[in-house]
């Protein structure tokens, strides 16, 4: 008798009334929204308007389920459409089968159309969202567990996964969890991005470039242990061959970015600051301060109206008979009553008693 395993779930859903709710959907809707949070939080950081990230993924994860199904159901088409089997079931995504590359080739077409109506880099929208995306399959691979699927090879290890069901041909058992090696994976991608982001700045799309080619190490060794059925190429599975075509892909593209363009985008969304406030002035609204600094570290130019306080000589002396206070600024900065360099300047100043005027 096994002493410690992970236990199966009896059922992978409830019932609320008429209302499935399925543990699997639960686990795809969590790691969607732990993705859109901490992308937010980047894309602000990197000087993003807060709800961006947000809107542009209600365009993304539409496109993302539909490539995760599409993926799977052509690479497994004998599960929906050979002898006995029933083609609706390709429909029926709550029951699992969502191929992650498929997932992020047509969430990342979804994600462009949404970034390209807001006039926002791919690029730099792709590496805000890198470690979130990395945190929601960590999160949607728990799914796999309420299904009772994708289990490795049989082992007797303390944390090994008990597989209780014999639907669709499982034998039950003590498998290695490889839904838990992948969650556990996923999480040190995400941490890994966000430690590599944060120490080399990496822009332009690398940081999401690391997240893909991180993924794919681990999905590789991953992938290798799993029993399911699966098309195999040279001995070795698709997704084996898939994996390391796209690592390959991956780095090929960190290695070129970062001698093409190395840095970061300067701007990432347009008219906003790094503070996420936006970078318009009202007219007229002068400063006597020296000019901030906008996102792209360039110095902000200053606003109409401000100009006279900022360059050019100084105010008009008012006229001496009113009294003005500022008469006496006016002798310093620029002259007085237009004196100029015919030295009716000095005649004026004689006549107040305060000495020579000097040039503006």
């Amino acid at each position: 008798m096994e002493l410690a395993y992970i236990p199966s779930p009896s059922r992978g859903v409830l019932y609320l009334g008429p209302i499935p709710l399925r543990g699997y959907a639960f686990c795809i809707i969590i790691g969607v929204f732990v993705a859109v949070w901490l992308g937010n939080r980047r894309w602000i950081a990197r000087g993003g308007r807060a709800g961006t990230v947000a809107d542009i993924a209600v365009w993304a994860v539409p496109f993302g389920l539909v490539g995760g199904r599409l993926y799977h159901v052509i690479t497994d088409y004998e599960l929906y459409f050979s002898e006995g089997r029933d083609w609706v079931d390709a429909f029926k995504v709550w029951e699992g089968g969502l191929g992650i590359w498929g997932a992020i080739t047509l969430g990342a077409l979804g994600a462009w159309i949404g970034a390209r109506r807001r006039g926002i880099p791919m690029p730099a929208y792709a590496d805000a969202v890198a470690p979130g995306i990395a945190f929601a399959q960590a999160i949607g691979r728990w799914g796999n567990w309420f299904n009772q699927e994708l289990y490795g090879r049989e082992t007797h290890v303390p944390w090994a996964l008990h597989i209780t069901s014999a639907a669709d041909g499982r034998v039950p058992g003590y498998y290695h969890p490889t839904f838990l090696y992948e969650s556990l994976w996923c999480i040190g991608v995400g941490l890994l991005v966000i430690w590599a982001d944060r120490r080399f700045r990496l822009g332009h799309g690398r940081a999401f470039a690391l997240y893909v080619a991180a993924y794919c190490v681990g999905r590789g060794w991953i992938e290798y242990m799993r029993v399911d059925d699966a098309h195999h190429i040279l001995g070795l599975r698709l997704n084996d061959w898939t994996a390391l075509l796209v690592f390959l892909l991956a780095v090929t593209y960190i290695v070129v970015s970062a001698k093409k363009r190395p840095g970061r985008e300067p701007e990432v969304e347009p008219g906003v600051s790094a503070s996420g406030e936006g970078t318009e002035t009202a007219a007229g609204a002068g400063t006597e301060d020296a000019p901030d600094e906008d996102a792209s570290g360039d110095r902000a130019q200053p606003p109409a109206g401000a100009a006279s306080q900022t360059s050019g000589p100084g105010p008009q002396a008012a006229d001496p008979e009113k009294g003005d206070p500022a008469d006496a600024g006016g002798k310093d900065a620029g002259g007085q009553d237009g004196a100029g360099e015919d030295g009716d300047g000095k005649d004026a100043g004689l006549k107040d008693g305060a000495g020579s005027a000097k040039k503006g």
